[in-house]
Formats: structure tokens, sequence, C-alpha cells
């Protein structure tokens, strides 16, 4: 088994913080996105998408998605459960953690890919290179300011945003808050439950991977 990460981007770390709270250690390759190494052809024979996450199985099967990778491990070690526990908790972690994509780390994405000036001609991730649009870069930036408005008030008599405990809607968020700081895009300080959920979450260990 072997996990294809790359240190410094978002998605990846957010198998390995799903991993640290499982406890699980599982080899690493550190893949050179700023070198183009997905896009060369040795890596694009392990995932034609050119992206990481990626993890490989013993068997030779390779899972290309952060979510499914989690998913697999979550069945391996179901302790502590991080997708909910029961029908009707793992369909809110569901429901939050698609909600969270959507309007918090995909806008993220568009925000930063369109307008970082290295991402140039790579404004969406994957083996096509796609031009940047700025309006694109605008919408997500005024997406990402309603996603923390949003999240803040749900927060505001909640531990976690999906359920009793700590899941992977909360890794997402965590990490979409993280990734907001890179780009300067952070939540205002009126969001006082939003930071407060986000300094619990920070001072877990799992925060560190």
């Amino acid at each position: 088994m072997k996990f294809y990460d790359c240190a410094t981007a978002p998605s990846p770390r957010r198998v390995r913080i799903f991993l640290a709270e499982k406890g699980i250690a599982v080899p690493t390759v550190q893949v050179d996105l700023r070198g183009g190494e997905h896009l060369k052809l040795a890596f694009r024979a392990i995932n034609p998408e050119a992206t990481v996450p990626v993890l490989e199985l013993d068997s030779g099967l390779c899972i290309t998605d952060a979510v499914a990778i989690c998913q697999y491990f979550e069945d391996v070690r179901p302790e502590p459960p991080l997708l909910g526990v029961g029908p009707e908790e793992r369909a809110l972690v569901t429901a939050w953690l698609r909600r969270i994509e959507r309007d918090g780390f995909y806008a993220m994405m568009e925000a930063f890919r369109n307008a970082t000036p290295g991402l140039k001609n790579r404004a969406l991730p994957g083996p096509v290179d796609y031009a940047q649009i700025p309006a694109l870069a605008e919408r997500g930036r005024a997406r990402v300011a309603e996603f923390f408005a949003m999240l803040d008030a749900h927060l505001a008599d909640r531990a976690f945003i999906a359920g009793r405990s700590y899941s992977i809607a909360d890794i997402t968020a965590q990490i979409t808050l993280d990734w907001a700081k890179w780009v300067k895009l952070q939540p205002a300080e009126s969001c006082r439950h939003l930071w407060r959920w986000h300094a619990a979450v920070a001072a877990r260990p799992s925060a560190a991977a």
C-alpha cells in the first residue's frame, strides 16, 4: 500500500488528518506538484487525472479521490467513526460534507486557482490546461465569505458541524479555513462561533498531519 501525497496541498491533507484520527500509518510518496511531477507520464500511469491524493492498494487498485480513500479506511478501521454512526448520522455527515465541499472548499479552489500567478494556465486541476478567469476568482471570494457566515451561524450552539462528534465534515471545513489563511480570505472577526470551533479542531493532535 502507498499513499501519494503533497505536503502543501489541501486535498491530501484531508486524508492525512483522517488517518491521524484513526491512528493509521501508511507508506507515503511525496509528489512534487510545483515541479509538475503529477503531469508526467510516470505519475499519470498511476492516476490519469494527474491529481493527488492517490491510495495504491496492494491489489494494484488506485483510489484517486480523497473522500473515497477516507471511506476505504473507515471500513477497514471503523473506530473512531468519522463518517457518522447509524443511518441518520451518516446521512447528516454526508450532507454537510457535500455542502462544505460545494460552498466552501470548491469556492476556495475557484478563488485560489483563478488568481494565483503560478497557476496562470492551471485554473483547474487535472491533465488539461485551462486559462484563469478573474471573474471566477471574484465570485469565489464572495462565495467563501457567504460560506463562513453560514457556518458561523450553524456553529452557534454546536461543538461539531454534523452529529455528536468530530467527523470528516469538520476535517474538510478545517482545511478550508486553513487554506483561506494562505490567500488572505479568513473569516471576519465577528464570526466568533466559527473561530471558537476552529481553535478547538486546530488543537487536536491530528491537525499537525
